[in-house]
């Protein structure tokens, strides 16, 4: 092979690079410094590796690509994530060797959290594509850094690796939790999609100026009353009518020119516009659009706003009738087989899920957020405090021994060590509502009565409650419902009084019926 001559920097460059070689147990052969030595004759400084164009860095010979990556891994060369996500330089060795303390941290902390050896390589391989882009050590990453850099990555895997795509997001999502129970990071891990916001950033874009501002106002006003779900669904009506009035109406500039008409052929579309999963939208659907529509145009009255119209277009009578259906509930027969399956499941966490739904009627939310100091002990009876939920309301209701035992069984298998109070957490991260549904519905079929939702579990409780006595009030108090008028829909499916004058009317007319005929 050629032998260059080099400058002191050049040969001192090379020199480090031979002995950290040797320092993680690999043998440089004069190839592998021959590529070394190619560098420094024909790029010289480090960086200006980065100013080259794509096709030009690729090209370069296997041992020169090695030594980049030893640039890298050191931090005397901070790439592009083109080069990252086209190239995958190797730099998990190079990294364990210079950061050895933080690379078994991390790795303890990914064994802690059930990732698999092979997952949490990928990880640590992906948190070495970060530090490179970020020229940052890895315990200095903020989630800021973690988001800017998984930007990047995910565009380049669009333009040079499509097929990278799905498994970099999920190893981002998945170093996201290692690195907070490693305590670097001080934000739970949350799933980020990166092409729904650029869908809507892309469709406020299309509304007039005027427009788009007076009701990005009126999102930040609400965001600072309402829960973050509830503003989501206002947003995502607000630029839904934005969107089509823009496109039917260019004339309509700002909020001022929303009128009667615009409402009228809004409401049109809605009920010809179809549903994701098929048909048309629920009857609900459009009464909740309709009903964020007719909150945005109240409070800008109420504000005094410069750009609000005349009066509220939307009408009560706009509102569609929602039905009244009753709660669908499980018989005895069935609710019995349903727990008998569950009881059976060899997955601990189908047991834990179906019992405590079927015993406490605690909401899908409620039980996900649970929290490790949730059971107290009041006098000799536990009792389970529920948190903050869908009614901004937290309670307290008696936790029966058997759903307390379950939980420990839980617990005790929880590692420790996490920094999420959270009862139930999956790899570091909130488990999410998917496996409550699969739980539930993995025992209803296991049981022979088809499929069985959470909810249906909270109905089944309160309908058995009011069929052995339990009082409406009680009743209330253990759901969580903020009103009597909610649990009255309980009353509805088991009014003793309806039955009984029913079978009491029933016997006459049978008896009636049974009379011997009269003979003329």
């Amino acid at each position: 092979m050629t032998a260059y001559r080099l400058a002191p920097a050049a040969v001192d460059l090379v020199t480090a690079y031979e002995n950290d070689l040797w320092d993680i147990g690999q043998r440089p052969d004069h190839k592998v410094l021959w590529g070394a030595r190619w560098f420094c004759a024909h790029v010289g400084e480090p960086q200006t590796f980065a100013e080259f164009p794509l096709d030009e860095q690729l090209a370069m010979n296997h041992a020169v690509h090695r030594f980049v990556s030893w640039l890298i891994a050191t931090r005397r060369l901070r790439p592009n994530a083109d080069y990252l996500v086209a190239r995958r330089p190797r730099l998990g060795v190079s990294l364990a060797h210079h950061w050895p303390a933080f690379h078994a941290l991390f790795m303890s902390t990914a064994a802690t959290l059930s990732f698999p050896i092979k997952t949490a390589q990928a990880q640590w391989a992906v948190l070495g594509q970060i530090c490179a882009l970020t020229g940052l050590a890895p315990e200095r990453l903020t989630h800021a850094d973690l988001d800017a850099a998984r930007d990047e990555l995910l565009d380049a895997a669009d333009r040079y690796g499509h097929d990278s795509r799905h498994g970099l997001s999920t190893a981002i999502y998945g170093l996201e939790a290692t690195l907070f129970h490693a305590g670097v990071t001080d934000e739970l891990p949350r799933k980020r999609a990166q092409t729904k916001s650029n869908v809507r950033a892309a469709a406020w874009a299309k509304v007039p100026p005027r427009m788009r501002a007076t009701m990005r106002d009126y999102l930040d006003q609400v965001a600072t009353t309402l829960r973050p779900g509830r503003v989501k669904n206002i947003e995502a009506t607000l630029r839904e009518f934005a969107g089509f009035v823009t496109e039917r109406d260019p004339a309509a500039q700002c909020v001022a020119d929303l009128g009667r008409s615009h409402v009228e052929a809004y409401k049109r579309w809605l009920a010809e516009r179809p549903a994701l999963r098929g048909g048309p939208l629920h009857r609900h659907t459009i009464k909740d659009r309709l009903c964020a529509l007719r909150g945005f145009f109240t409070r800008l009255l109420e504000w005094e706003t410069a750009d609000a119209p005349t009066r509220v277009p939307v009408l009560a009578s706009d509102l569609p009738i929602p039905d009244e259906t009753l709660p669908r509930f499980l018989d005895d027969a069935a609710a019995t087989k349903l727990l008998q399956a569950a009881r059976a499941d060899e997955d601990p966490f189908v047991r834990l899920t179906v019992e405590f739904l079927a015993r406490t009627g605690l909401r899908k939310g409620e039980y996900l957020a649970l929290t490790t100091d949730a059971v107290v002990q009041i006098g000799s009876a536990y009792w389970l405090h529920v948190p903050v939920g869908k009614l901004h309301t937290d309670r307290y209701i008696p936790l029966h021994p058997q759903l307390k035992e379950l939980l420990d069984q839980w617990l005790a298998r929880r590692p420790e060590g996490l920094r999420s109070k959270l009862i139930f957490v999956e790899q570091g991260r909130p488990m999410p509502a998917s496996r409550v549904d699969a739980a539930v519905a993995k025992a209803g079929e296991a049981a022979g009565i088809g499929r069985v939702s959470p909810h249906r579990l909270r109905h089944t409780l309160a309908t058995q409650a009011i069929n052995r006595g339990m009082s409406l009030e009680a009743i209330a108090a253990l759901l969580g419902h903020r009103s009597l008028h909610m649990t009255l829909v309980y009353a509805k499916i088991a009014d003793r009084t309806v039955a009984d004058e029913y079978f009491t009317v029933s016997e006459k007319v049978e008896a009636l019926y049974d009379a011997p005929r009269q003979l003329p």
